[in-house]
């Protein structure tokens, strides 16, 4: 007895089942067994920026400081990372935040697994963002993770769904990509007519993040990830796995991250904001006081311990900025109700 999606054996066993990869990377990601609830999390398989140093949560502070002067230092003011793992940015925001704004701060982890032990207690653990809150809403490499069909043009230049089967990765071309879906790749990003071509069809995470946007009654929204826009998008998709620092093929079995770049263009659009910023982490953290240089030869004679300090800060900001590697993540920077140079000024180059 077969199936539209797969093969079913007598009796009703399924032996063979295929998928829209939407489907597939929920299951494998955030299923009761999947990736993002094991004990390890995020970081025991791949380093993002928020792992690579603590400069990275000292320029997320001062962020979170231009916002609050930006607010007029509201009574309260909160921070919200989207996609937390296991609260390894807010714990480092808790270290270096200053005093005056410590007392006033409200700390929200977004995650989907558990909360984890060890979580400092300062910090609420949420399924999903809290609403109506004034602050800086921070997503360090979330939407990539949002799960998303997978488009590929058949030998007669149609765009099909991509359907997986989910033990082994295997592929195969389902039904034409119709309605809303069609629409999203001839607006953004368009490969009928040119077979062979692939898309990961982003309609999931331009919702995901206008919802997010929407939570903030004031504030900033920041979302951060690798990116493309309509005119660079790449030819054969990017989806691809992580596991135990090693990039894998994406096979959906819960036993690797499955990750495909972010058309961040695309979601600027749906937030429906007029004063969005797309900076390059290089630029953003440069305007933050991340700059990487060494500092000058001489202070070694004259404070060597400075010396040894400053230039460990100049090799951790280096790693952050770094061309080719994580300077090249995209910043997605909203403003909700406050003006976008108050943080970012006219100036920071993209």
């Amino acid at each position: 007895m077969a199936g539209r999606h797969g093969v079913t054996a007598y009796g009703g066993a399924v032996t063979t089942r295929w998928q829209g990869w939407r489907e597939a990377t929920e299951r494998a990601l955030y299923g009761p067994d999947g990736f993002f609830r094991r004990p390890e999390g995020p970081a025991g398989h791949f380093t993002t920026s928020v792992h690579a140093s603590p400069r990275y949560a000292a320029a997320v502070t001062e962020l979170l400081d231009r916002v609050d002067k930006a607010l007029g230092c509201p009574g309260e003011v909160a921070l919200v990372d989207i996609g937390a793992g296991r609260g390894e940015l807010l714990h480092g925001v808790l270290e270096c935040v200053p005093a005056k704004l410590a007392g006033r701060l409200t700390l929200y982890a977004v995650e989907r697994a558990g909360r984890p032990d060890g979580v400092d207690p300062r910090i609420q653990w949420c399924s999903g963002p809290p609403r109506g809150v004034t602050g800086l809403l921070f997503a360090n490499e979330w939407l990539d993770n949002v799960p998303v069909e997978v488009a590929e043009t058949d030998g007669h230049g149609t765009p099909r769904y991509v359907l997986v089967r989910a033990e082994d990765g295997a592929e195969r071309l389902g039904d034409p990509v119709a309605g809303a879906d069609a629409a999203w790749l001839d607006r953004w990003w368009p490969i009928a007519g040119a077979p062979g071509t692939r898309a990961e069809i982003g309609r999931p995470r331009d919702a995901a993040w206008a919802e997010a946007v929407g939570s903030l009654a004031r504030g900033l929204a920041v979302a951060v990830d690798y990116a493309h826009e309509r005119d660079t998008r790449p030819p054969f998709g990017t989806l691809t796995g992580f596991r135990a620092g090693r990039e894998v093929d994406p096979v959906p079995d819960g036993s690797c991250d499955l990750t495909s770049h972010v058309a961040l263009d695309a979601c600027a659009a749906a937030s429906g904001g007029t004063q969005e910023l797309l900076l390059s982490q290089r630029s953003a953290l440069r305007a933050l006081g991340v700059g990487g240089r060494r500092p000058p030869l001489a202070l070694a004679s004259t404070d060597p311990v400075g010396y040894v300090r400053a230039l460990a800060a100049a090799t951790q900001d280096a790693e952050l900025t770094a061309p080719g590697g994580l300077g090249d993540f995209r910043w997605l920077v909203r403003p909700v109700g406050i003006p976008a140079e108050a943080v970012f000024t006219a100036g920071t180059p993209s």
